[in-house]
């Protein structure tokens, strides 16, 4: 049976709301790192304790995302998306509260990781994927992918003004307060974003979500994709927490940090959105290939010149145009091999890989500063790690697997 196609003014609400709700989730997470010092310092933690508290959040988000990817295919992304409003609202303002550290993991780690997981791209983008029309459907997940880094352009810089001005704590409850904010987003996802009942019913009775996993994981297309989205996950959660401490190391102010985080934001509207509309015309794996050898260049440049503002930013510009610009091609790769019925569970599935690199990189991060008080050896990590993503994506092929996957000709 298949779905009904929404109009385009009834795409267009959807796309609309779902940027909304990335540029504030987005914008929210990105912001977190500015707060590594000041609540280190006002708990008497080392710098260790806030990080590992993040390292959780990713991995939080990870395992969330594909929880909450498989309950969106099954019973729809609504209440998915609602639930995590709030998780995401609470987890900030308990974070402000939070005195030892048992109570950051519970906050900032596993309550904010969980709330995340539901309002950015793991249940978004297939919801975009869903209600757009398919030669459509790369450029609009690539505008999608764009927002979510115009939320940390935007929004990054305007926490760290309200932090200056009425300090650490009262940020974060002004931050957890706002967030529920999101929910306004979430109800036009619901009505054309959302699984296809009568699909739903088609494919139920024939196969499981066990099962989709286990014959998804067969095909080594798949296999590759999922690992290789590890090193994303390591090179952004890293940078994203640890550069304005960073940059504070060298002697800078702490706003040349907020600002190299929002300028890899402006920069990634830009890369997002052409990778989209790249990912529409071109191979996808030649694509992957090129952002994470791209990305070892612009660490291997960084670290080989002299340290200035306009290095930092130099760098920031450069990462950010291949911020997120692996996002694009990499759903599309999953809409392309299984089509949309079971994407944001099998996103998920990619996603977690991605968050657990966010873990190894956000962990690493903050244990090997905290052993030998230098980020060198992460960064030299991110570079190696960096040539191996682009080797595992090479020999993707971009193929139809739906019929490896479900037995049957699927609806796109």
């Amino acid at each position: 049976m298949q779905s009904v196609k929404p109009t385009t003014h009834t795409y267009l609400l959807v796309l609309s709301s779902a940027c909304l709700l990335l540029i504030l989730s987005f914008g929210y997470r990105a912001s977190f790192g500015l707060f590594m010092v000041p609540l280190s310092e006002a708990r008497e933690w080392e710098r260790g304790v806030f990080g590992l508290a993040l390292a959780v959040q990713n991995l939080s988000w990870g395992v969330c995302a594909m929880i909450a990817g498989a309950m969106a295919d099954k019973h729809g992304n609504l209440r998915v998306l609602l639930v995590s409003v709030v998780l995401y609202a609470i987890g900030i303002i308990s974070m402000s509260v939070s005195s030892t550290e048992g109570q950051i993991l519970g906050t900032a780690g596993l309550l904010v990781g969980a709330g995340i997981a539901g309002t950015s791209f793991g249940i978004v983008l297939p919801s975009i994927a869903r209600a757009v029309p398919e030669e459509r459907r790369a450029w609009a997940l690539g505008v999608g992918t764009a927002s979510g880094s115009f939320g940390q352009f935007l929004v990054v810089p305007a926490i760290a003004y309200i932090v200056d001005h009425i300090g650490w704590m009262h940020s974060l409850q002004f931050l957890g307060l706002s967030a529920f904010m999101m929910a306004l987003f979430c109800i036009p996802l619901s009505k054309f974003g959302g699984t296809n009942e009568s699909l739903q019913r088609d494919n139920e009775a024939s196969i499981s979500l066990k099962e989709v996993a286990q014959r998804a994981c067969s095909i080594k297309s798949y296999r590759l994709l999922v690992f290789g989205f590890f090193v994303c996950g390591f090179h952004v959660a890293f940078i994203t927490v640890h550069m304005p401490g960073y940059v504070v190391d060298l002697g800078f102010e702490a706003q040349i940090g907020a600002w190299s985080i929002s300028l890899i934001g402006l920069c990634n509207v830009i890369g997002a959105y052409y990778a989209g509309v790249l990912s529409g015309t071109n191979s996808m794996r030649a694509l992957l290939t090129a952002v994470y050898l791209g990305r070892v260049v612009a660490i291997t440049l960084f670290l080989d010149m002299p340290i200035s503002i306009l290095s930092i930013m130099i760098f920031s510009a450069g990462m950010g145009f291949l911020w997120l610009a692996t996002v694009p091609p990499t759903s599309g790769l999953v809409a392309l091999f299984f089509g949309t019925r079971y994407m944001s569970f099998l996103y998920g599935i990619v996603f977690l890989s991605h968050q657990v690199g966010s873990f190894a990189g956000v962990w690493l991060g903050a244990w090997l500063y905290e052993q030998y008080a230098s980020y060198n050896g992460i960064w030299y990590a991110g570079i190696f790690l960096g040539v191996v993503a682009a080797l595992l994506h090479w020999p993707i092929e971009e193929k139809d697997y739906s019929e490896s996957l479900l037995g049957t000709v699927r609806t796109a």
